[in-house]
């Protein structure tokens, strides 16, 4: 393989290093400022971690390549492997005593915002340690964004892109129109940000409480402040602010990107978007209905943890309200089965993700049409447009492959000693980037912290996996991606 592509991808995976490094020093002013001695642990990991990416960024740094599918994959995946590497450095250093294969899941799960986590105690531990968690989370949602909209879609892997969907001409793809996108992005994500942590102590968070969980809730990550989650607070009207947050960030930024550059309201169509709305909406409502007819809940207390808790699920936040899994056996199957369903392409969400299903069903009614009408042409849309064959074969794929990878993750945990609930939630749950699963001990009302390392490795590969939308690691492992 090319030098020079490598080398772009060292110089490039160290400048995004140099931004982590940087982040460090806030929770180590916030441990400076209540006197816990973990602000040293933060602040040398970022002077460590600085001089060494300052060093390769220097060493790596020359003309920009040439833009390419083999460039794209190899930068996505270096670059990630660094910010997990990166981020585990002070949850391993740090007083709380994780083991490394702690310290990477806790990272891993951060950075690709799936939320589960082996920390107990999270209501005495130190401000910078929950700082950290949050920060990471936040930082990995503007990192999935900036690959679904602005790379896995020239890769053929993020599926469809507005960018592409609004326009063929190639003068989308100019710096200066990229620059306007980033710019804009960047204004929505930290405006949501700031409104939602606006929310969260109007409906009475204190505020480092709403900080922290307005960057895990834009990101859609779903750490927490208090071992109880949500639970917590005992607040409709907070939960009824996490839903509406958590419904917006699994929404595709490439909408609002447009809405706030255009102007154009025809955008809110998109199918994924009604899609994802309408079954939000109606698995949250069959939930609350029947979770009130089954106990002695009033109707629109078991709505408001019903909406809460299902938009938790769908958006892949992982934020838990109450055990939900005391709510019956059906409530236990559709929380089970959305945590496979996922948010919008282009957002902070995991999953399957509401566009592959909206085109799922174009191919299978297309091809029920082709059934009756042999000789006829049934072509596939999505919305007004012409879904390419390639497309179609992409998502093919990644469902094929998805749902092995769920089935070796669960036949892993399996093998290493845990139930059939733990081991088939765990593995969805992990490639889904949802955070809790069923069961006693990965379950709303549980963590990971009892987990063995070998598990969390097996956990910690699923959720890069899921992540990077699955092909783009994959296709790694093939030789003739490493052939000139």
């Amino acid at each position: 393989m090319n030098a020079t592509l490598f080398r772009s991808v060292l110089h490039i995976s160290a400048l995004c290093g140099l931004y982590l490094s940087a982040a460090m020093f806030v929770p180590a002013m916030a441990d400076l400022y209540v006197g816990h001695p973990d602000w040293q642990v933060f602040a040398m990991s970022g002077i460590l971690c600085g001089g060494i990416f300052t060093l390769a960024a220097v060493a790596t740094s020359g003309p920009p390549p040439v833009f390419t599918r083999r460039f794209g994959f190899l930068l996505v995946n270096v670059m990630w492997t660094t910010f997990t590497i990166v981020g585990a450095i002070p949850f391993y250093l740090s007083s709380y005593d994780l083991t490394l294969a702690q310290a990477v899941f806790e990272s891993v799960s951060g950075i690709t915002t799936t939320g589960g986590t082996v920390l107990v105690g999270l209501d005495n531990l130190p401000p910078g340690l929950l700082l950290w968690r949050s920060l990471i989370v936040w930082l990995g949602g503007i990192g999935i964004v900036g690959l679904g909209l602005f790379i896995l879609p020239d890769l053929r892997v993020g599926g469809l892109s507005f960018f592409k969907l609004e326009s063929s001409d190639t003068s989308e793809k100019t710096f200066s129109r990229l620059a306007s996108f980033t710019r804009a992005f960047m204004a929505i994500y930290f405006g949501i940000t700031l409104a939602c942590a606006i929310g969260y102590a109007w409906a009475g968070m204190s505020v480092f409480d709403a900080v922290n969980h307005a960057f895990t809730t834009v990101a859609t990550g779903g750490y927490s402040t208090h071992d109880a989650s949500f639970g917590y607070f005992q607040s409709l009207p907070l939960l009824w602010v996490a839903t509406f947050f958590m419904t917006i960030s699994s929404l595709p930024f490439s909408v609002m990107i447009l809405l706030a550059l255009r102007k154009r309201i025809s955008v809110l169509r998109d199918p994924q978007i009604l899609a994802f709305l309408g079954y939000l909406t109606v698995l949250s409502t069959l939930v609350g209905i029947h979770h009130h007819l089954t106990s002695d809940v009033e109707i629109g207390q078991a709505l408001t943890h019903a909406f809460f808790n299902i938009s938790s699920l769908l958006s892949t936040t992982g934020f838990a309200s109450q055990d939900y899994t005391l709510w019956g056996p059906f409530a236990v199957t559709v929380a089970f089965f959305a945590t496979f369903i996922g948010g919008c392409t282009g957002s902070t969400a995991g999953g399957i993700k509401a566009y592959r299903f909206v085109v799922l069903y174009g191919v299978v009614r297309a091809g029920l049409q082709r059934l009756i009408y042999p000789s006829s042409i049934a072509i596939v849309r999505y919305g007004r447009h012409t879904v390419e064959p390639e497309v179609q074969r992409s998502i093919f794929l990644f469902l094929a492959l998805y749902m092995l990878l769920w089935a070796l993750g669960a036949i892993a945990l399996g093998a290493l000693g845990y139930d059939v609930a733990t081991a088939l939630s765990g593995s969805i749950t992990s490639l889904s980037n949802v955070g809790p699963g069923i069961g006693t001990i990965i379950g709303p009302a549980g963590n990971f912290s009892t987990i063995s390392d070998p598990a969390l490795n097996v956990m910690s590969a699923l959720m890069l996996l899921g992540r990077l939308e699955v092909l783009t690691v994959l296709v790694l492992l093939v030789p003739v991606f490493w052939r000139d």
